[in-house]
C-alpha cells in the first residue's frame, strides 16, 4: 500500500542523499492532514510514466510528471525530488491543492511542484501534468517561431502553442523556476485551453486527461519540435490546419494506448 511504501522510502539511501545535498528540492515539515491511500495501479502508472519519459528522451535527471489523486481531486501524486528514471513506488508522495506535501516526513520535494498544483487548481479537466526541459522544444520558446503540428501524431498542438514569459509574471528578475504559487498561477493562465505551453528559456508543460495521454503528448511534442526544426531549414512548412488537427487528435486519443503499452513494456525490460 502507498502509505507503507512511503514509510519504507524514508529509509532509502537515495532519500538520505537528497536531504544531505540540499540542492535538488526543498525539505518540508510534516503536514497536519492525513494522506489518502491512492490506487496501487495509479501509483504504478505514475512510476511507469517517469521511466517512459526518461527512456524517450523527454526528461533526464530533471523534470517531473504528476497525476490527480483518485480519492480526492484537490490532491495530486508526484515523486519526491529525484531523477525521474530512478523513481519507484515508494518515492511517490501526496500533495494538496497548494503544493504542500502531505506527510512529508522530512523528504525533499521538487521546487517546481507549483506548476502542478496551480494547473490542477485552474484547470479541473486536467488529470495529469508533465514538466520537462525537452531539448528540441527550447528554441521555439526563445525565437518567436511558433510550435505548430507538422504531422498527425502531434495534432494535439492545435493551431499553435502559447509561450509563458516569466518576466511578465514577476516584477523582479527570477531564476526562471516556478517556485511559488503566484508564478504557477501565471503559467496556468498562459496555458489556457491549450494542451502544451512553452516556457521561455526553460522548457514546457504538457497536460492531459490521463497519464497515458500526457506521456504521449510529451513525447510527440519533443518529436514534433525536432521535425519542425528540420523542416524549417528546408523551406516553407505546410502545417496541419486547425480542422485537420482537431480530427487527427481524436483518432490519436483513441489509439494512444498502443504506444503506452509498448513504452511501458520497454521501460520494465530495462529495469
Amino acid at each position: 500500500m502507498l502509505r507503507r511504501r512511503l514509510l519504507a522510502a524514508a529509509f532509502d539511501p537515495l532519500v538520505v542523499g537528497a536531504l544531505a545535498a540540499g540542492v535538488s528540492g526543498q525539505v518540508l515539515p510534516a503536514a497536519a492532514e492525513a494522506p489518502l491511500e491512492a490506487d496501487v495501479a495509479l501509483v504504478d502508472d505514475l512510476v511507469a510514466a517517469n521511466h517512459i519519459l526518461y527512456d524517450q528522451g523527454v526528461v533526464d535527471g530533471f523534470g517531473h510528471v504528476s497525476v490527480r489523486h483518485d480519492k480526492d481531486p484537490s490532491r495530486f501524486l508526484l515523486a519526491r525530488s529525484m531523477a525521474p528514471g530512478l523513481v519507484v513506488a515508494g518515492d511517490i508522495m501526496e500533495f494538496d491543492r497548494d503544493g504542500n506535501a502531505i506527510d512529508a516526513r522530512g523528504r525533499a520535494v521538487y521546487l517546481e511542484r507549483f506548476i502542478h498544483s496551480e494547473i490542477y487548481k485552474t484547470h479541473p479537466e486536467v488529470k495529469a501534468v508533465v514538466h520537462s526541459h525537452s531539448p528540441a522544444v527550447i528554441p521555439f520558446g526563445v525565437t518567436g517561431v511558433p510550435l505548430r503540428p507538422i504531422y498527425h501524431m502531434s495534432a494535439f498542438l492545435g493551431t499553435g502553442v502559447p509561450v509563458f514569459e516569466i518576466r511578465q509574471a514577476s516584477p523582479t528578475p527570477t531564476d526562471m523556476l516556478i517556485s511559488n504559487n503566484e508564478l504557477g498561477a501565471a503559467l496556468a493562465r498562459t496555458l489556457g485551453n491549450a494542451n502544451v505551453a512553452l516556457m521561455r528559456g526553460h522548457g514546457d508543460v504538457v497536460v492531459g486527461q490521463s497519464l497515458p495521454q500526457v506521456v504521449f503528448r510529451a513525447v510527440y511534442t519533443e518529436i514534433n519540435a525536432r521535425l519542425e526544426g528540420e523542416a524549417l531549414r528546408l523551406g516553407e512548412v505546410n502545417f496541419l490546419s486547425g480542422e485537420e488537427a482537431a480530427k487527427a487528435s481524436k483518432v490519436d486519443d483513441a489509439i494512444l494506448g498502443r504506444a503506452w503499452e509498448l513504452w511501458q513494456q520497454q521501460a520494465r525490460a530495462k529495469r
